[in-house]
């Protein structure tokens, strides 16, 4: 299996495992339980979300922005991207 494949399918293992923690969520406030375990469950899947989004930006870094086709960009543009996706990143 090709890196890129493998990789695919790690991200979307994760965007499994966020959908399943949502779930448990949707559960917990349908059976009523505690608010201190629905927070739980809402930062578990905070943390899910953030590495999710780290991984997916750290790729996109180093497949379009590091080694750029020849004319796609120069290094302004490359830069404005980068600070425009951590921003977006960071909100």
């Amino acid at each position: 299996m090709p890196i890129e494949e493998r990789q695919q399918q790690k991200l979307i293992a994760r965007v499994r495992r966020i959908r399943g923690q949502v779930d448990a969520i949707e559960r917990s406030l349908s059976t009523q339980e505690h608010c201190a375990d629905v927070l739980m469950l809402l930062a578990n899947i905070r943390g899910g979300v953030n590495s999710l989004m780290a991984e997916v930006l750290e790729d996109h870094i180093r497949l379009h922005m590091l080694s750029p086709e020849k004319g796609s960009m120069d290094s302004t543009e490359l830069a404005e991207d980068l600070i425009d996706l951590v921003r977006a990143y960071l909100k």
